[in-house]
């Protein structure tokens, strides 16, 4: 066999085996998760989650989830458990503990001191006749068959089922919470996707200036209107309301058609009736409406009244794509 049918081959059969196995797991979603769950949803304290090995690192992940889905977590590590950081553990939280086995000695010395303060313990772990297993208030189960490890030794099936149902946990509590769009936004404020949950047009707006004329401005000042302002574009307003926009192209086209500028106004070149959007609406919304008529400038308003321009560089900049 090539090397590369070789690599093609070992990954195809890698997915395959996780995918069986991930599909698998949904016969395990019994009543004990069910009462996981709602422990979970009715505690008044945090999730702290532990593991150790690769279990620790999808501990860290579903605290992660859980955080950016409004259940407040924290990850322990379990051998640093055991040596002070114990002191993590609030009366009030339930505690996760992930362990493939069930049977490792970091989990046996900390299971018993995890009961002693009397916080609900829920196992996650893929042997439910474990030390684990047997101890837990609640047990998820998490078995596989085999890991993709063709020796049946690496973590690899058996994390990423896991990970699977720390995301069920996350999400089943996301819907009893009524978890919203705008929920999500608090918790994710940087980055692109933040952005398009909570950036407005109004944000876009306060960063640009203004340029407005008149009906009656003559076209060398509506040149440099367009020119100060930088946006290409200046709305044509008649008593602080917008009646007309004109932009750089239509400045060109005017070059181009009339040859003589002199005694034009901003009325003889305007485009009537211009896209508008109130400065309220969300600034993914404002990206939408460029791409679907294929401009680069909208005219915000609030409740009519002219306020601003959102510019397609605007919304690059911000990562609104």
């Amino acid at each position: 066999m090539k090397l590369s049918e070789q690599i093609i081959s070992s990954a195809k059969e890698t997915i395959s085996n996780e995918a069986k196995a991930i599909a698998n797991l949904e016969n395990y979603i019994d009543e004990e998760f069910i009462k996981a769950v709602e422990v979970i949803y009715r505690s008044e304290g945090r999730v702290v989650v532990t593991g150790i090995g690769k279990s620790a690192i999808i501990a860290n992940k579903i605290v992660a989830t859980l955080n950016s889905t409004g259940t407040p977590s924290i990850f322990m590590h379990a051998a640093d458990a055991i040596h002070g950081d114990l002191g993590i553990v609030q009366d009030n939280d339930v505690v996760i503990c992930i362990s493939k086995s069930g049977d490792s000695p970091e989990i046996k010395v900390l299971v018993p001191l995890i009961k002693n303060f009397h916080n609900v313990l829920i196992g996650l772990t893929g042997n439910k006749e474990s030390f684990l297993g047997k101890q837990a208030d609640y047990v998820l189960n998490s078995y596989v068959e085999m890991e993709a490890c063709p020796n049946n030794l690496a973590p690899t099936t058996s994390t990423t089922a896991q990970m699977v149902i720390g995301d069920a946990i996350a999400v089943c509590l996301l819907n009893l919470k009524g978890f919203s769009s705008r929920d999500f936004a608090k918790y994710h404020p940087g980055g692109s996707l933040g952005k398009k949950l909570y950036l407005r047009v109004s944000d876009i707006v306060s960063q640009n200036m203004v340029p407005m004329v008149s009906a009656e401005t003559d076209v060398a000042n509506v040149i440099i209107e367009i020119s100060e302002k930088m946006l290409g574009v200046t709305a044509v307003l008649e008593n602080d309301r917008i009646i007309g926009i004109i932009t750089d192209g239509d400045i060109r086209r005017m070059l181009k058609d009339h040859g003589e500028i002199k005694g034009l106004k901003a009325r003889d070149i305007m485009s009537a009736d211009p896209k508008t959007i109130e400065q309220d609406t969300l600034a993914v919304v404002a990206m939408e409406i460029l791409e679907k008529n294929q401009i680069s400038q909208l005219l915000a308003v609030e409740n009519g009244k002219y306020t601003g321009v959102v510019h397609l560089h605007n919304l690059i900049r911000e990562g609104i794509l």
